[in-house]
């Protein structure tokens, strides 16, 4: 079974070529095994349902090989075209929307203007911090 179609079958949120899956929401699926293991995802293909700029480079920090995504936005699919990693999607967006709909999402609005991967890492978590409180 394709990565995609496994995606969708399942409702998952994101799988990927190791076996990893997850249904969690937001960035929490790729973020949480980089709190432990930095290059988590280092040589495997994932596929997820909505990736932004947080979660591209988030994905590009930890090495993954390529990507597929149901919806990717412009600046994810910018993250990944600037490394190299090969990716698919079914729908490109402006941006990725919060979760009430009315603006963009706080990860993505937390990366809008980092550039430098473990930067963007470093700021991502303490947003998540932040919002946990």
């Amino acid at each position: 079974m394709e990565l995609k179609e496994k995606l969708l079958a399942n409702d998952y949120s994101i799988c990927t070529s190791s076996g990893y899956v997850s249904c969690e929401r937001g960035i929490k699926p790729v973020i949480g095994p980089m709190r432990e293991d930095l290059y988590f995802f280092k040589g495997q293909s994932a596929a997820d349902k909505i990736i932004g700029k947080a979660s591209a480079m988030l994905l590009t920090l930890s090495g993954v090989k390529d990507v597929y995504a149901l919806t990717i936005s412009k600046a994810g699919q910018e993250i990944f075209e600037r490394y190299n990693i090969p990716y698919k999607y079914d729908r490109l967006v402006d941006y990725v929307i919060n979760r009430e709909g009315n603006g963009m999402c706080p990860m993505e609005m937390t990366v809008k203007d980092i550039s430098d991967l473990k930067e963007a890492f470093e700021a991502l978590n303490r947003k998540l911090q932040q919002l946990s409180k």
